[in-house]
């Protein structure tokens, strides 16, 4: 590449300045030192790689991306590689409902929880390893047996119903509940919840509740046992069903092989849901939390029981002391409801005259006003109507204590410009308060 030269011209010094009067300096240098300059770094190294093994640059890049490619290859492989078992290479394909589709891809870490792009991936490097064509060309002489067990297994676990009836019966993806003696040793939620963990993958409900610790609160604990004693499992058991013949000319033979398999899977979903309820009541019969909880309700009964008890023995106390009392209070009750009720009538019958005074007082003060029209010009009956209308409408949105107060500010007035306003303030307050809407009262509001 040829080199570029850019002029930067210095910045023309302004008039009139002097270089021995006006020059700062900003610092100083710092006393030269000797270095011994190495050739390092990833430059120089692929520069001695090239005078190495005699490369162009082109070459040297191309060769090194191709290594890169193969390094990224082989640690991206790292996640479904394990070793392969002889016995396992020695198998009839014929038997391929019998072998082990996740070990023969090489999967047996992930399992279920493998992914298509795993699968498709572990497929590509069984199938470089044990093409036949391949062991043909190394001069091997073993059949393509086991390269047929790889097509199966994948076709299997890359198709969501076959992969779903296998995962249904592979035992190896079972957890065992702890025995009796590795229970004694205690660590319950350590040795029961990878157990729940792998029922959980037959829940057609996610996610699941998890069996939690000994912080868990009893709402908790009542959610995850409820949850399992009504577990909804999509686990089903075609997988082990007997093959049924293709051929048309023995249909009974046909017919009687489905309804053989009909029964064993009920019979084997019968002996599920009944292995799972045994689970269950021996993982309840080892928690602890389930123990506290009924002894803390235990506890919580017999406290309402006693001082249920307790308050029957004073009620019967105090029975007998209410009893001298309970005549003399029952007539000074009576005499004080019946003042009360006297007061309380007077009371209301003073309010009710007060609110209709009131009434009378606010509809006067309109017509007294003309019906806030100037002062001898006649209002017609559509006028008296509206004005009424509003008076009304904003009467029904009062309280008395309101009322009173809207009437003593009217106390009085007899001219529309006096009272006009006050209406219109009225209004505009109840607008504000949100007691009427807009454009309900129209007259009173202008």
């Amino acid at each position: 590449m040829a080199a570029v030269q850019i002029s930067l011209p210095l910045p023309v010094l302004p008039p009139g300045w002097q270089g021995d009067k006006e020059f700062k300096a900003a610092g100083s240098l710092s006393t030269p030192a000797q270095r011994n300059v190495e050739p390092v770094g990833p430059h120089f190294l692929a520069h001695a790689r090239r005078l190495r093994h005699r490369r162009t640059f082109s070459e040297d890049e191309r060769i090194e991306a191709q290594n890169k490619a193969k390094n990224v290859e082989e640690d991206s492989d790292e996640d479904i590689s394990e070793p392969e078992d002889p016995m396992m290479l020695s198998r009839d394909a014929k038997d391929w409902k019998g072998q082990d589709h996740y070990a023969v891809l090489g999967l047996s870490k992930y399992r279920w929880r493998a992914t298509e792009s795993q699968i498709k991936r572990a497929h590509r490097k069984k199938v470089l390893r044990h093409h036949p064509d391949k062991k043909a060309a190394a001069g091997s002489s073993e059949d393509d047996s086991f390269f047929k067990c790889i097509q199966k297994a994948t076709e299997i676990l890359l198709d969501p119903v076959k992969r779903r009836q296998f995962d249904s019966v592979d035992q190896a993806a079972d957890v065992d509940p702890p025995s009796k003696k590795q229970a004694q040793k205690g660590g319950f939620f350590k040795l029961w919840n990878p157990v729940f963990d792998s029922e959980a993958r037959f829940s057609k409900a996610q996610p699941v509740p998890r069996l939690g610790d000994e912080k868990s609160t009893k709402e908790e604990v009542n959610e995850f046992y409820n949850f399992w004693f009504n577990f909804d499992s999509w686990r089903s058991f075609e997988y082990q069903d007997e093959d049924v013949p293709d051929d048309n000319e023995n249909r009974d033979q046909k017919r009687h092989v489905e309804r053989k398999n009909n029964n064993a899977r009920k019979k084997k979903k019968t002996e599920d849901i009944a292995r799972l309820r045994a689970l269950l009541d021996e993982c309840m019969a080892g928690d602890d939390r389930i123990k506290k909880f009924r002894k803390e309700e235990r506890a919580s009964k017999d406290k309402k029981r006693l001082e249920r008890e307790a308050a029957e023995r004073q009620v019967v106390e105090d029975k007998k002391k209410a009893a001298e009392e309970q005549e003399r209070l029952r007539k000074e009750a009576e005499e004080a409801a019946k003042a009360e009720r006297a007061e309380g009538k007077k009371a209301k019958e003073a309010a009710k005259n007060a609110v209709k005074k009131n009434k009378r007082a606010l509809k006067a003060s309109i017509k007294d006003a003309n019906y806030l029209l100037p002062a001898g010009q006649e209002a017609p009956a559509k006028r008296v109507d509206e004005v009424l209308n509003d008076i009304d409408a904003v009467m029904a949105k009062l309280e008395p204590e309101e009322m009173a107060l809207l009437a003593s500010k009217l106390n009085g007035l007899k001219v529309a410009d006096a009272v006009a306003p006050i209406w219109r303030e009225e209004v505009q307050r109840l607008n504000a308060a949100g007691k009427l809407k807009e454009g309900e009262v129209r007259v009173l509001a202008t």
